[in-house]
């Protein structure tokens, strides 16, 4: 085995993820990437959002990668459950100001500008 994960492990986490990121995109980036082009101020609350995972997950040290920005986003929903959130039912209220769905969303809008295959 060869670092971490074995090649088929790291396969294996690398499909995982993302399905967690096609999944997180379904239920909310479609609906807040929409919300977002049409509210000034949710894309600025968006914006600052992605800047604040970047500086957690210290991008200026390691790249982004569909695995890093999964299990984030895993650990957002999970501290966000313990804490008493729950998920919206049905279609998402934008405006409703919501951290952990912006936060969400944010996840979403860097996993869009992750490199195809990687």
């Amino acid at each position: 085995m060869n670092g971490l994960f074995s090649g088929a492990a790291a396969r294996a986490a690398l499909r995982s993820a993302h399905a967690c990121l096609a999944e997180l995109m379904t239920t909310v980036g479609v609906s807040g990437l929409e919300a977002a082009a049409q509210s000034p101020g949710l894309l600025a609350a968006l914006d600052q959002h992605e800047a604040g995972i970047r500086d957690s997950l210290s991008t200026d040290v390691r790249p982004l990668t569909p695995v890093i920005l999964a299990a984030y986003a895993e650990g957002v929903r999970d501290a966000a459950f313990k804490h008493g959130w729950r998920a919206p039912v049905g279609p998402i209220d934008w405006a409703s100001d919501d951290w952990v769905l912006t936060r969400l969303l944010a996840v979403c809008t860097l996993a869009r500008t992750l490199p195809q295959g990687r």
